[in-house]
């Protein structure tokens, strides 16, 4: 049963218990149910800690359980009844608060991959994916996501392959070639034929790994339960000690009500929240409290570089053109021709010629050839723009991603491109270190040459390229450090998300299953906003680990008193619940400053 059902059921029966009581002056029959539901909802829990024992953790529910059963024995249900109340009400908010984040989170992403068009003769059906055949030709529109692998039918197509491989340079492809689900169409519409079933996909076998890696999630040891362990202890060697003074069984419930541990179920929690709530409006989507933990401890880090370091986007980094030339006139010609064109590379041309108030000439004609680059005509001479072979580059050029640029046959230079380093992330990495976290790692599926370029360029000296999704996986798994965080924005970041004791991605935008990996999602395209969630979290950690302080302080004396006074109960055990509940607000309240720090 689910906690929401359970605080309303306990309110039904405390309403019956209270009417039966006062309304019809049958204390016998108000017992009688409370105890009896008491009696099952201990009997769950117990159930439920066993389960919890088997697999290696524990918590606060023997300490509770004992409480629950002390006091119906002994025939102090209004107490047992109000220690129901709390630990039930302390899980339903709890779930609340998880279910809220999930709620936000659903409400943000995007669910692409669901369909295919597929193409029969001039009908184009959307189909479910794992109704495709494989064989059947599917129609992808422009910027729309590859929903299976399959082989390209259409000449030629420019795809954006970043959130899976960490490349920024697009992918050119011709007839033939074979196309990877998860990659994003360019400007026109293309054909391809399936090769592989849905389920046998590049991208249902990202979502699979992602599944296989959440099924084990690593363990971790809850605020709550670290200190419900000693605290039992203690709260049992009293309770002994005050029935050995007195005789009195009743003693025994009378201590172990003030030793209710409520407030480790309400307090810490609603500190949690309170910090999930301020991590969100600071930017950052919190799924869980136990993430906040986590974090607040994370010794070692590692950052995808496209699209997390880096913003993703390609622009021009320089004009290259040889010893006699000019950069005003090969930036021009270059901009003429490519103007019209719809490939990534160009559109970065031309925003940078704008920015730089460049005049197109006039062009006599435009040819696309197809996987190499286009030929255009301007004052009667050839330009051709693309590939090194196809523009006569010289074989020792060594650009990472260009456009070589010929005229009339001979080639007169290149222009670079390279991927944007976001404003923000030499100073986020050093922000890093600063508030302790040493052990810093990029992570990438870009060469060799682009990762140390970038890594240099933001401070961070561990370095490892040209990883496939598995491969990521393999280094969050072989952490040194724990707990570890991983930050990444595509597809093939989704497996290490998953798997990092907590996994970050930035940016809703950049993928469904990487956002749904995630532990936690940067809803703004800011890398700051790690920081600022670590430190939340800190804060939050803090202020939770003294509100529980607070309450183990005041039970702990509450204990003394109902034990040590032997010749009369001080603290009958509904005023000891009653104190119980004093304890809470105190301890709630105090943990509500986790809302502004």
């Amino acid at each position: 049963m689910k906690n929401w059902k359970k605080l309303i059921l306990v309110f039904v029966i405390a309403d019956v218990a209270l009417i039966a009581y006062f309304g019809f002056n049958q204390p016998f029959l108000a017992r009688l149910v409370v105890t009896i539901a008491g009696g099952v909802l201990a009997f769950l829990m117990l159930i439920e800690m066993i389960k919890t024992l088997r697999s290696g953790s524990y918590g606060v529910d023997l300490l509770a359980i004992t409480a629950i059963i002390a006091t119906l024995l002994v025939g102090e249900y209004w107490a047992s009844l109000i220690i129901i109340l709390m630990l039930v009400g302390g899980e339903s908010l709890e779930d609340y608060a998880n279910g809220r984040a999930h709620r936000a989170l659903a409400a943000l992403l995007d669910k692409s991959l669901e369909i295919a068009h597929v193409q029969t003769g001039d009908k184009v059906v959307d189909l479910p994916l794992d109704h495709v055949e494989i064989g059947s030709v599917l129609l992808i529109r422009p910027m729309e996501i590859i929903p299976i692998d399959g082989k390209l039918l259409s000449e030629a197509v420019v795809l954006d392959e970043a959130s899976l491989t960490g490349e920024t340079k697009p992918n050119e492809l011709v007839r033939g070639d074979n196309v990877l689900s998860g990659a994003i169409n360019g400007n026109s519409s293309i054909q391809i034929e399936t090769t592989f079933a849905a389920a046998d996909s590049q991208f249902q076998k990202i979502v699979q790994l992602v599944k296989e890696t959440e099924k084990t999630p690593a363990q971790f040891v809850r605020l709550a339960d670290r200190y419900a362990v000693p605290f039992t202890i203690i709260a049992y060697i009293i309770a002994a000690v005050a029935y050995f003074i007195s005789g009195d069984p009743v003693r025994i419930a009378e201590v172990l009500v003030v030793a209710s541990p409520c407030p480790l179920i309400l307090a810490a929690p609603i500190a949690f929240v309170s910090g999930m709530s301020r991590s969100s409006q600071n930017g950052s989507l919190i799924k869980n409290g136990t993430v906040i933990e986590k974090l607040a401890k994370a010794q070692e880090i590692f950052l995808d570089k496209t699209g997390t370091i880096t913003e993703g986007t390609i622009k021009v980094d320089s004009i290259k053109p040889v010893k006699s030339g000019n950069e005003a006139e090969l930036l021009q010609l270059v901009y003429t021709v490519e103007k019209s064109s719809g490939h990534i590379l160009a559109k970065a041309v031309v925003e940078y010629a704008e920015t730089k108030k460049i005049q197109p000439l006039k062009l006599t004609s435009l040819t696309e050839v197809a996987g190499l680059g286009v030929i255009g005509e301007i004052d009667g001479e050839e330009i051709k723009i693309g590939r090194s072979l196809f523009a006569f580059a010289p074989d020792n050029l060594n650009y990472e991603t260009a456009f070589y640029v010929s005229k009339s046959g001979k080639y007169i230079g290149a222009v670079t491109f390279s991927d944007t380093l976001r404003p923000e992330a030499k100073a986020t990495i050093a922000q890093m270190r600063k508030i302790g976290l040493e052990n810093i790692t990029m992570l990438t599926g870009d060469n060799q040459l682009v990762a140390d370029k970038i890594a240099k360029s933001v401070g961070i000296e561990n370095v490892y390229a040209g990883l496939m999704p598995d491969e990521k996986l393999k280094f969050i798994q072989n952490a040194t450090h724990r707990p570890a965080i991983m930050i990444g924005d595509g597809v093939n970041d989704a497996p290490a998300l998953a798997t990092a004791d907590i996994g970050i991605s930035i940016g809703v935008g950049s993928g469904t299953v990487a956002s749904e990996a995630a532990d936690i999602v940067l809803l703004q395209n800011d890398l700051r906003k790690v920081t600022t969630s670590i430190e939340i979290s800190r804060d939050t950690l803090k202020i939770a680990k003294q509100a529980v302080i607070i309450w183990i302080l005041i039970c702990i004396i509450l204990m003394f008193i109902a034990s040590l006074l032997v010749f009369q109960s001080v603290i009958p055990a509904v005023i000891g619940a009653l104190f119980q509940e004093i304890i809470d607000v105190v301890s709630i309240l105090y943990a509500l400053r986790a809302l502004r720090g």
